[in-house]
């Protein structure tokens, strides 16, 4: 494995037959629930994850991979033969991943890590990994890949549709009475990415008018060098792909399951958006 290996966080929702061929190694953060861990991706699936969210009265937590397992991947790529790594993690708004990654990178000093954070979630963080991925696959140099990679955070978007309230309701970040108003009114929230954190951007009645306004939102930050939609457990992903059509990006759209880092937050049902934008 000579020269640049990259290297994320499962929070990056890369699918895995496309990390498997672009070499990028994951490692994953860990999901309890209740007195149960599971290692995300390993032992749980985001089926699995899927399954015990919606059977659970209270909320999995997530936590970060500690540096001993990022510094476990940085000494298994040396061994390998890398030359250097760029590690791309989750936002550092949302998790202590990026900090864990840094705290690595310094214990295998001076084999060369770049760690840069991604400052966004799911496949925005995803897209970037495998930009950087391509681009060490065509041969590019350490110096070359962490500045094209540090340059295109800013042109990273998210944009999703939350089905069920229940899980803002489960985390304490609204009432029970809101939750109950907000699910007999039908509304479906939607999000965005927003100072590498995830910030509501609106409110629509219905989830056809959800997934019409993510659309909206989707086709007015367009043309895109990258494009993926990204769901949990929602049913509609097709309609969602449909209203997409015509969208111009320079790269055939990807489509990925979010994980319990998202998740989480998400409850099942949701579905989005994410991008890099032209430069």
């Amino acid at each position: 494995m000579p020269g640049v290996h990259i290297i994320t966080d499962s929070a990056s929702d890369v699918p895995v037959d496309v990390a498997e061929a672009l070499n990028i190694t994951v490692v994953p953060l860990s999901i309890r629930f209740g007195a149960e861990e599971f290692t995300d991706r390993v032992e749980l699936t985001p089926a699995e994850f899927w399954a015990k969210c919606k059977a659970s009265t209270t909320l999995p937590e997530t936590a970060a991979p500690s540096p001993g397992a990022f510094q476990q991947a940085f000494e298994a790529a040396k061994a390998a033969g890398a030359d250097a790594v760029v590690c791309i993690t989750l936002s550092s708004g949302v998790s202590a991943t990026y900090q864990s990654a840094l705290t690595a990178a310094s214990t295998v000093a001076p084999f060369p890590v770049a760690v840069v954070d991604s400052q966004a979630v799911t496949m925005a963080e995803g897209l970037l990994v495998i930009a950087a991925a391509e681009a060490a696959a065509a041969g590019e140099s350490y110096a070359d890949i962490v500045a094209s990679t540090r340059s295109t955070v800013p042109r990273l978007g998210v944009v999703g549709v939350l089905d069920t309230l229940e899980h803002l309701k489960k985390g304490g970040r609204i009432g029970s009475a809101q939750a109950l108003l907000g699910s007999m009114l039908a509304i479906k929230p939607i999000v965005t990415r927003k100072d590498g954190a995830v910030a509501e951007e609106g409110r629509q009645r219905t989830r056809a008018k959800a997934l019409d306004h993510a659309a909206k939102l989707t086709a007015d930050a367009a043309p895109f060098e990258r494009l993926a939609v990204v769901h949990g457990a929602a049913d509609d992903l097709d309609a969602l792909l449909s209203r997409l059509e015509g969208v111009e990006c320079d790269t055939p759209i990807v489509t990925s399951d979010i994980g319990p880092v998202v998740g989480t937050h998400g409850g099942p049902g949701i579905i989005g958006v994410c991008w890099i934008r032209r430069a």
